[in-house]
């Protein structure tokens, strides 16, 4: 006698091969009536009950997205929007953290120079110096350069705080640093 439960063949020959009517395991019936209920709550809840529909929902992100870009404070380049920032420390922060990440692999981590040029002592390539400069700089790259214009890919807020920071580092003595380039402008 075996113990195994024998399971009827069905009447189906084809070419000697025979069906067994094994049933479905009970754990793949229940997940697919859960898949079957939670497609028509899911269907009546966004045809009937008001559910929202992707479009919607990026509509309404967008609405946020302006909202608070209108809230933002603009940061200009005059010398005197950029002035309002000098000095604070949070500025300085974020300042520093934009520099080390965008920056410092071509102007080297104290602004010393290395495939670009020294940004602390007084000599300048393009532009006159000072903070709407540096901005001016920031924004539209020196592409011939290889320098690329940050002005798309950076804040306004972080252009500003970049510009205070490396201001803030002017007349410095880091170590090795590169040799003067351009035109010495006194500021």
């Amino acid at each position: 006698m075996s113990d195994k439960k024998e399971v009827p063949i069905l009447d189906h020959d084809y070419d000697g091969i025979k069906e067994y009517d094994n049933p479905l395991p009970t754990w793949w019936l229940v997940t697919f009536l859960m898949t079957i209920i939670f497609g028509f709550h899911y269907w009546i809840h966004y045809e009937f009950g008001g559910g929202q529909t992707v479009l919607q929902e990026l509509g309404q992100d967008l609405a946020k997205l302006e909202s608070m870009q209108k809230s933002a404070p603009d940061v200009g380049d005059s010398e005197a929007d950029l002035n309002k920032l000098v000095g604070a420390a949070a500025v300085l922060a974020s300042g520093e953290s934009v520099y080390q990440a965008k920056c410092a692999v071509c102007h080297g981590q104290a602004l010393e120079g290395t495939i670009g040029p020294n940004l602390v002592d007084s000599y300048w390539i393009h532009g006159k110096g000072g903070l709407a400069g540096v901005a001016k700089v920031i924004r539209e790259g020196v592409l011939d350069k290889g320098m690329p214009a940050w002005g798309s890919l950076l804040k306004s807020d972080e252009v500003g705080a970049l510009t205070v920071f490396i201001a803030s580092r002017k007349g410095t003595t880091p170590a090795n640093p590169k040799g003067p380039q351009g035109i010495k402008v006194e500021n």
